[in-house]
């Protein structure tokens, strides 16, 4: 594995505690709701409404709550991530759900899975920040049969370019360079220190996607509904209102 894989296993192995409880409330969801705001699934489309019949895979599950919403609209689905202990809790909250969701311990950078297995794969802040776009997008495209759909959301870039390099809230400096994004490594960081992720500018993004063999057919920039307030997971609310903190695009196999 490489340093980013080997540190990103790492890191969620030692969080791995700290998501249960989130885990077990996205779990019991009965419709999806979407990134550190919560939109629900009618504002960002990210999901068919009806899966029935479609194979799925979800990249880096972590607890594998995106699954279980795929699992409930009739997919057939895989769910695989490096931590070993975000999947026992995955594999729990399926044997308590009583939902078929087969959960595989792997790297969605290089699954080992069948070409052209899956109508449908999706990451939200799992292989969509920590995984090499560069890697984990042709990897993707592979698995995906002629007309699958591919789904990710994550940090939007000027969030990333504005994440203060301390792991501190992000605030309105730009901290880095928007054309030289890709890989921003927190292992040093004062605040939360751990874990490597990835990003690129917007043309990065649509370039590689074009380039792999990906049409876009949506991007969605979502942010805070007027009544929340406080930070998220270094985000503050009224920041998310005035300027984007993440990104969602949804793609075709061409």
């Amino acid at each position: 594995m490489t340093r980013h894989q080997d540190e990103n296993r790492r890191h969620w192995n030692a969080m791995a505690d700290d998501w249960v409880a989130a885990g077990e409330r996205a779990w019991a969801k009965t419709e999806p709701s979407w990134g550190i705001w919560e939109v629900p699934d009618s504002e960002v489309r990210l999901l068919p409404e009806d899966m029935t019949g479609l194979d799925a895979i979800e990249l880096g599950c972590g607890t594998g709550y995106v699954s279980a919403w795929m699992a409930r609209r009739g997919a057939r689905v895989t769910g695989i991530d490096l931590s070993e202990r975000q999947l026992a809790t995955a594999r729990r909250l399926r044997d308590l759900h009583d939902l078929p969701v087969r959960f595989v311990h792997g790297d969605a950078e290089a699954t080992g899975l069948p070409d052209a297995s899956f109508d449908v794969a999706i990451s939200e802040y799992g292989a969509a920040i920590w995984c090499d776009p560069y890697v984990w997008i042709p990897e993707a495209h592979r698995l995906l049969r002629p007309g699958g759909r591919l789904a990710f959301l994550g940090n939007h870039p000027l969030a990333t370019v504005c994440a203060s390099p301390d792991g501190d809230a992000i605030d309105r400096t730009l901290h880095r360079s928007w054309f030289d994004l890709h890989r921003t490594d927190w292992t040093d960081a004062a605040v939360d220190p751990g874990g490597i992720e990835f990003a690129l500018p917007l043309s990065g993004w649509f370039a590689l996607l074009a380039r792999v063999g990906f049409a876009v057919v949506a991007l969605y920039e979502p942010r805070p509904r007027p009544d929340q307030e406080g930070t998220r997971f270094t985000v503050d609310a009224a920041w998310a209102r005035a300027w984007p903190s993440e990104l969602a695009i949804v793609a075709r196999k061409r």
